[in-house]
């Protein structure tokens, strides 16, 4: 796709729904009592491997192609069957490890595995975990990648000391918790997102949190609950640094998760001096909502690690590019996760910018960027990753000259970006 960068910029925009709430509330759904409506629902690539898995796991899920809206019919939290085929996960991290922590719990066999990028990130940060409750897991290349075998069964609690802090890792302990006998408490080093706490606790999950700690209690029952997914913060991301760094542009984006545990975006483009402002702040099925208008700013460096890093990990791609056009130099450190996602992201960034002119270096845990810049269209790879996909678009939007970006991917979590982005850029108003 090509890309250049418009003379200016006025648009409306309302962000694709919640990835991560929208696979939790298909998750926990599929094992509650009663029949739920997801509404809003992300209809992308991932949570389509999600649907699809737990429909081979005899859950009924009508969700229909390109429908907003899922029922799921929930078949009680032992009412799982054994798939005949291998559960294929596509993508998405979440599916594969939010699936192994619910079917610890079963006394099933299941095989998960996906494509090329997830059968290389890692598995054993989950695998340990549940092996150490009584799960059976087998796994490629020293139990550490894709494809799992997993066979559940009895399981005990455990207080688990999470050396990452993911909200993967810890819903899949939790979920397994859900089926173990005494308590199981996981720990993290700062806090991640807590999506699958909210959610569970709205179905009567016995479940507490006290800092950066949460327990959980084996339960008897999960009620079904509707939602209304909220906007997507990651994909409303590319848009805030888009309107931010161009010259001249005023963004409003609609109905945005304000989650506390995923803002560091915001944090971050306030503490670089954005024009960024929340607007008709809300509640929607038990999360913070706000439309978000961000205005060309002009920005300084600044400096992210420590805490900010979990709750902003998907858009740091996009604070490399803000610091392009940001006085001083710009340090992200503590965030070493970068590298096993979809790509590894540190590199990405890095090619992926450099390419374009910017004057970026990597670093093991993270980047450094001087600004500002003058970027320059090229061509950019971003290697079947969705996040560098759009990283590159956005990129090319603010670049002199023409953009092309290859394997964009970006179907994994925002179908209609490339649609968003003509609109956005030729001046239509948009309120999809």
């Amino acid at each position: 796709m090509k890309v250049s960068r418009p003379a200016r910029i006025r648009a409306t925009i309302h962000v694709p729904p919640d990835k991560s709430i929208s696979h939790r509330a298909l998750i926990f759904n599929a094992v509650a009592t009663g029949r739920a409506t997801v509404e809003h629902i992300l209809d992308s690539d991932d949570v389509r491997s999600t649907a699809r898995c737990l429909a081979a796991l005899g859950v009924p899920i009508d969700w229909p192609e390109g429908s907003a809206v899922a029922h799921v019919t929930g078949q009680g939290l032992h009412g799982l069957f054994e798939a005949e085929d291998v559960l294929d996960c596509g993508n998405s991290g979440t599916t594969m490890r939010l699936l192994l922590g619910l079917l610890a719990g079963h006394p099933i066999l299941s095989v998960l595995t996906g494509d090329r990028s997830l059968r290389s990130r890692p598995m054993a940060r989950v695998i340990q975990p549940l092996r150490t409750m009584g799960a059976h897991l087998a796994a490629r290349r020293g139990d550490t990648l894709a494809p799992v075998v997993i066979k559940g069964g009895s399981l005990r609690g455990i207080a688990y000391q999470s050396p990452v802090a993911s909200a993967q890792v810890k819903s899949a302990i939790l979920l397994a918790g859900l089926y173990a006998e005494g308590e199981t408490a996981v720990a993290e080093p700062s806090r991640s997102r807590d999506h699958t706490e909210r959610l569970l606790t709205a179905m009567g999950a016995p479940l507490t949190s006290d800092g950066l700690t949460v327990r959980v209690r084996p339960a008897d029952r999960l009620s079904a609950v509707s939602v209304r997914v909220p906007g997507d913060i990651s994909s409303a991301a590319p848009w805030m640094v888009l309107g931010v760094c161009h010259p001249d542009a005023e963004i409003v984006l609609e109905g945005v998760n304000v989650n506390p545990t995923r803002t560091g975006i915001l944090d971050i483009l306030r503490a670089m001096g954005a024009d960024l402002e929340l607007v008709e702040e809300r509640t929607s099925g038990g999360e913070p909502v706000a439309d978000i208008v961000v205005r060309s700013s002009q920005l300084r460096a600044t400096s992210v690690g420590g805490e900010l890093v979990p709750r902003a990990i998907d858009e740091l791609p996009l604070v490399a590019l803000a610091a392009c056009f940001a006085e001083g130099t710009t340090v992200v450190r503590d965030a070493t996760e970068l590298r096993v996602k979809e790509s590894d992201r540190v590199r990405t960034v890095v090619e992926a910018l450099g390419r374009l002119g910017a004057a970026i270096r990597e670093r093991e845990d993270g980047f450094e960027v001087d600004g500002p810049v003058r970027l320059r269209g090229a061509r950019v790879h971003a290697h079947g990753d969705h996040r560098i996909g759009m990283l590159g678009a956005i990129a090319g939007c603010l670049a002199e000259g023409e953009t092309e970006v290859l394997d964009d991917a970006v179907g994994v979590s925002y179908r209609a970006f490339w649609d968003d982005l003509r609109a956005a850029t030729s001046g239509e108003a948009m309120a999809r």
